[in-house]
């Protein structure tokens, strides 16, 4: 059996704020994704979803517990580790796109590839090829501010996806659209995801979105259970 895409187990994070008692905010939390797989992360504000995501993206670290990705324990590993294994194997979607405003849809695409030592050819072409599945390649040479809302935040999923990672993790990625266009970008994301066969894990307060991918967890004080 090939190992898991991530796996964390008994996840803890408390936050100390100087002024109140302190937060608990995870309590021993357990997820393994396998390979390909899409789930949801359901949770209400303040939940904690956040702080799960950055930790499993290895943008923070808990308190206990360990983080596996692609097979490799890096709970403690050096910074240096920490930042190769988030540029290789972890893709990140934010609510809103953040993409850099002065380059083109595929620039931005092509970036963290060129980061990654890839050769401008080969960044192009994977460029392109992901503009092609999520239905915008004519788009390619249009900067974020010529781009609808929708388009922006393909391009966005494109990014991510652009080192070609073995984890996807998304918080709220079609948080700031209509339900029209979030229903399209939903399509485009999960069609990315399919295409590239890795695994997602994908935060969303929509329960109609949270229904379509394999499997459903809530979040709720600390805690996960099926939704």
């Amino acid at each position: 059996m090939s190992d898991p895409a991530l796996c964390l187990t008994g996840i803890t994070k408390t936050y100390n704020t100087g002024t109140a008692a302190a937060v608990e905010v995870l309590r021993g939390v357990d997820i393994t994704l396998t390979k390909g797989e899409v789930v949801a992360l359901v949770a209400p504000s303040g939940a904690g979803k956040s702080t799960l995501l950055h930790i499993a993206g290895l943008l923070d670290t808990p308190d206990r517990g360990k983080v596996e990705i692609a097979g490799a324990d890096v709970t403690g590993a050096s910074d240096r580790t920490r930042t190769v294994m988030r540029r290789d194997e972890v893709g990140f979607v934010y609510q809103f796109h953040h993409l850099l405003p002065e380059f083109s849809a595929q620039e931005n695409i092509v970036l963290p590839q060129l980061a990654a030592g890839v050769s401008r050819r080969d960044a192009d072409r994977r460029a392109q090829e992901l503009l092609d599945i999520v239905g915008i390649a004519p788009r390619a040479h249009h900067r974020p501010a010529a781009l609808s809302g929708g388009e922006q935040q393909r391009v966005a999923f494109c990014r991510a996806l652009a080192n070609q990672p073995s984890v996807l993790l998304a918080d709220e990625p079609t948080g700031n659209l209509d339900p029209a266009t979030s229903d399209t970008v939903f399509d485009a994301l999960m069609t990315l995801v399919r295409e590239t066969g890795l695994s997602a894990l994908i935060a969303t307060h929509n329960m109609a979105l949270a229904a379509r991918m394999d499997r459903q967890l809530r979040l709720d004080q600390g805690r996960l259970a099926p939704a």
